[in-house]
């Protein structure tokens, strides 16, 4: 081949590859959409609101064997998450205040005699003693008539109602060695969230 025809042929080569990169300037269709998703978590929080300044569910002094107080205190759901069930752990500790109790516990001496919700109009706990109490649901109807009451669980922003009575319990034996002594409850609340669903 001649350094002509070789000249001419490196041309038309290199004027083919330029088009060829200038061939990817040139205009064609196209549509471009950009979709923003999000996800966001509720929350499940609930709180309880006693009577008394403390807002506590119960501060009782001075009381003596055969003494009972009756209590009600206000279960809220303020998250934004139904709940489906809600449990009582109980637990107390006791300050002996000058006998040797040899043993004895307060808390043996303290019953409960009933916890009911009062708008699932249905007992929680029937008579027990605070050494005796474990996990509870309070927020489930035990009630054989599911008709009437409120059904199960505890919804975003609604509240229960419930009602507890507290017994000092009169053994008729010497109970002097409570004299002076005191309980400190810590009832737990641990509100647990419904089954996931297709959303």
């Amino acid at each position: 081949m001649s350094l002509k025809k070789k000249l001419a042929m490196g041309i038309l080569t290199g004027g083919l590859a330029v088009s060829m990169i200038g061939g990817g300037t040139y205009a064609y269709f196209n549509d471009v959409e950009v979709n923003n998703s999000s996800f966001a978590a509720g929350t499940l929080d609930i709180n309880v609101k006693g009577n008394d300044k403390d807002n506590a569910i119960i501060n009782v002094t001075n009381i003596k064997p055969g003494d009972w107080m009756l209590r009600t205190f206000k279960l809220n759901n303020t998250g934004s998450l139904d709940v489906s069930k809600v449990l009582l752990t109980s637990k107390y500790t006791v300050a002996d205040a000058k006998w040797n109790n040899a043993g004895a516990d307060f808390g043996d001496h303290i019953k409960v005699k009933f916890l009911a919700n009062n708008d699932k109009l249905s007992p929680v706990i029937w008579e027990t003693t605070l050494s005796e109490l474990s996990k509870t649901d309070v927020v489930n109807n035990k009630n054989l008539f599911d008709l009437i009451g409120e059904k199960d669980g505890l919804k975003a922003g609604n509240s229960d109602t419930l009602t507890v009575l507290f017994e000092f319990v009169d053994n008729g034996q010497d109970q002097n060695v409570f004299q002076g002594d005191s309980l400190q409850l810590e009832w737990t609340f641990d509100a647990k969230q419904t089954a996931g669903t297709l959303r």
